[in-house]
């Protein structure tokens, strides 16, 4: 099975010129990403197996990417830090990551440490073979509640349901501001962008005391926000 691989470095020349193109020719199936917005919305539709992260995001930084993701997918990472990280940093790193490599890349190393990450991960879903999971996050039936991937659920009102439905029907693709606006204003009366934040918020925080979980509801800058329903996927033969 060719292995799917993520890079999401900001850098264009370093992203397309050296990391993409040579992965590709160690054999990886790899695609490149300028910021975590697009490798979002690109994840709803494609299962990488393995992500390349720099630390140094502008926007949400590296250590915000890998948290998340820690958090709603079985990805396997490698942080790329520059010269100069700071220790404390770098222990962060570590608790968030398979492995970390410093800048200037090797390669041969790159490659190396990607397919003893997969020999990993392909060995513990093996010892995880037959356990049932829910794959996304996804609303029931009803529409009351919100289903987590580890099975869990949470109430949610009439605001948040609204929301969510909203969310979850554009398919990991961003919505407007104006759109989720005007969409809660037919159950809430002079709903605003201030309101908007304050149910987001409220939602999130539901989230992480009930389930112990981050929500997948992320802003995108200038945009809105999006709901990013990712699948618990094992690398597998």
């Amino acid at each position: 099975m060719q292995l799917k691989v993520a890079v999401l470095e900001d850098d264009m020349a370093l992203r397309e010129d050296i990391l993409v193109p040579q992965l590709a020719d160690a054999g990886f199936d790899v695609e490149g990403f300028a910021s975590s917005a697009e490798l979002y919305r690109r994840m709803v539709a494609v299962p990488f197996h393995l992500l390349v992260l720099d630390l140094r995001l502008d926007g949400e930084s590296g250590l915000e990417v890998a948290r998340y993701l820690g958090e709603v997918s079985s990805i396997g990472i490698v942080m790329l830090t520059g010269r100069g990280s700071d220790d404390e940093k770098l222990r962060a790193v570590a608790d968030l990551v398979d492995a970390w490599l410093p800048k200037p890349i090797e390669i041969e190393l790159l490659v190396a440490t990607l397919r003893g990450i997969a020999r990993r991960a392909q060995l513990s879903a093996r010892d995880r073979a037959g356990q049932p999971t829910i794959e996304c996050w996804r609303l029931s039936e009803s529409g009351w509640r919100l289903h987590a991937p580890s099975g869990r659920s949470i109430a949610v009102n009439l605001l948040e349901r609204r929301l969510l439905t909203r969310l979850l029907a554009a398919g990991g693709e961003p919505v407007g501001h104006d759109e989720l606006i005007a969409d809660l204003s037919t159950v809430a009366e002079n709903f605003d962008r201030h309101r908007l934040e304050i149910v987001i918020h409220r939602l999130r925080r539901k989230a992480d005391r009930q389930l112990g979980l981050s929500l997948p509801l992320r802003a995108v800058r200038g945009v809105g926000y999006m709901m990013l329903v990712v699948e618990e996927r094992s690398l597998k033969r």
